[in-house]
């Protein structure tokens, strides 16, 4: 089961390598229309969820879009209070979205009740800087549960 994890994990992975960002001009912002727009239905409704879940009064996390010229491209950083929880981009076919955590924090990580594809990958990223990236590409709606637990993982950290 968790070699198939991971093969799905890695085929994912080598797939969406080719695949482009989107929300590539600075003049059009990310409003809801416009992610309609570009995401489609199904991609869409994924981000409808994780944004009406993690805006909700119980999670209280906020969304902000921004234009970033080094990249070139529009993203969301959701944030709790001051905190940023995670890094939200725009794809053709899915949703990126980055975590970043310390060495200290790393363990906390691999002790969720996550899959162990995500935990296993996690495990072998180098530290860039002070941080350790992980990364998830959501293209469907049974990967938010896993990353509603990392959110709320590092929500909660001091």
């Amino acid at each position: 089961m968790i070699h198939d994890e991971i093969n799905q994990t890695i085929n994912r992975t080598f797939i969406m390598d080719v695949q482009k960002q989107l929300l590539r001009d600075p003049d059009v912002s990310p409003t809801d229309k416009q992610l309609k727009n570009v995401l489609g239905k199904k991609l869409y409704g994924i981000y409808d969820e994780l944004f009406n879940t993690l805006t909700s009064d119980s999670w209280a996390l906020k969304f902000e879009w921004n234009y970033y010229k080094d990249g070139k491209a529009w993203l969301c950083k959701v944030i709790h209070k001051k905190k940023t929880v995670f890094w939200l981009s725009v794809w053709e076919n899915f949703i990126k979205t980055g975590f970043y955590f310390t060495e200290k924090t790393r363990s906390g990580v691999l002790e969720l009740d996550i899959a162990d594809a995500i935990k296993i990958k996690f495990a072998g990223s180098e530290v860039v800087g002070k941080l350790i990236p992980l990364s998830l590409d959501i293209n469907g709606k049974e990967q938010l549960k896993d990353l509603f637990k990392i959110a709320e993982y590092k929500k909660n950290l001091k």
